[in-house]
C-alpha cells in the first residue's frame, strides 16, 4: 500500500535530498494514492552531526513525531501529514543511513502524523508496506504496522534477521489474507534488515535494490529516470537479507 526507501552508505555518507526527492517522485506518480502523509528517520554523517540540528516542529504539525519531539537517541526524526510531494520543508543534509516511508492509509482510515511511519524504539527504526487481512495476534499499537514492529520483536534472541522470518511466519499462519509484507528495521549500529513477502500484484509490491556512489538502495520502485539511471535489481518473493 506505501511506498518505502532506505539508503545505507559510509564515510562521509549521501546528501538526503537527491533520494527523498526521487521517492517523492514514486510516490505522487503511484497507482495507488500515497499522500496521507510521510516521515523519515537518519543518522547524521559526521559533519551534520557536528553541525545540524534536529527538525523543528511547525505549527502545522510538520515534524511532530511519533514520540512528540525531533529526535530519539541518535536518530533523527520528521515527520508530516503532507504528501510528501508537496512538502517544502524535508529534511536536507548529509547521513549514512535514512528510512523514508510515503503512507497509503488502509481505507483512508488514522490519518494523523503519529500514524505515520517510520516508527522507532530508540535503537531501532521501522517502516512497513503491506496489506493484511483478518490477523489474529494480540499486540500493542495504535495502527497494524506497529503491532507488526512490536510483534516481530518478541523473537528477536540477537539476530534480528532470524527474527523477521520467526515473525513473518507466525504472522502469516495467523492471516486469513496476504496481500504483502515488506519491511525494513535499521538500527544505531548501521544495520539494515529486510523482509520482502507478497502474494499478488508483484509489479507492485515488489521491492528493488541498486548500488550508486557507494551507496546501498532499497526502494518499492526504482527510481524514476529522469531522477537518476541506475541498475536496479528486484528482491526475490520471500527473501529476508540485510544491506
Amino acid at each position: 500500500m506505501c511506498r518505502l526507501l532506505c539508503v545505507r552508505s559510509g564515510g562521509d555518507g549521501f546528501e538526503m535530498e537527491e533520494h527523498l526527492a526521487a521517492l517523492a517522485r514514486i510516490a505522487r506518480d503511484s497507482s495507488e494514492y500515497q499522500g496521507h502523509g510521510w516521515g523519515c528517520a537518519w543518522l547524521p554523517a559526521e559533519e551534520s552531526r557536528r553541525g545540524g540540528q534536529d527538525a523543528a516542529p511547525r505549527a502545522d504539525g510538520a515534524g511532530v513525531t511519533a514520540s512528540g519531539g525531533g529526535r530519539r537517541g541518535p536518530w533523527r526524526l520528521y515527520h508530516d501529514i503532507a504528501p510528501i510531494w508537496a512538502d517544502g520543508g524535508r529534511p536536507s543534509g548529509r547521513a549514512t543511513l535514512l528510512v523514508a516511508h510515503a503512507r497509503s492509509a488502509f481505507r483512508d482510515e488514522g490519518i494523523r502524523v503519529e500514524n505515520n511511519m517510520p516508527f522507532t524504539d530508540g535503537e531501532r527504526v521501522f517502516a512497513f508496506n503491506g496489506e493484511l487481512h483478518g490477523v489474529r495476534i494480540r499486540e500493542r499499537g495504535r495502527i497494524g504496522a506497529e503491532k507488526v514492529f512490536n510483534f516481530v520483536k518478541r523473537f528477536d534472541r540477537g539476530d534480528f534477521a532470524a527474527a523477521l522470518v520467526l515473525g513473518f511466519d507466525a504472522i502469516e499462519r495467523r492471516t486469513r489474507r496476504m496481500r504483502a509484507m515488506n519491511v525494513v528495521v535499521a538500527d544505531t549500529g548501521h544495520r539494515v534488515h529486510f523482509a520482502s513477502r507478497f502474494r499478488e500484484n508483484p509489479a507492485y509490491f515488489q521491492m528493488h535494490m541498486a548500488v550508486a556512489d557507494g551507496a546501498q538502495i532499497l526502494c518499492s520502485e526504482p527510481y524514476p529516470a529522469a531522477v537518476a539511471r541506475m541498475r536496479w535489481t528486484p528482491v526475490a518473493n520471500g527473501y529476508t537479507g540485510t544491506l
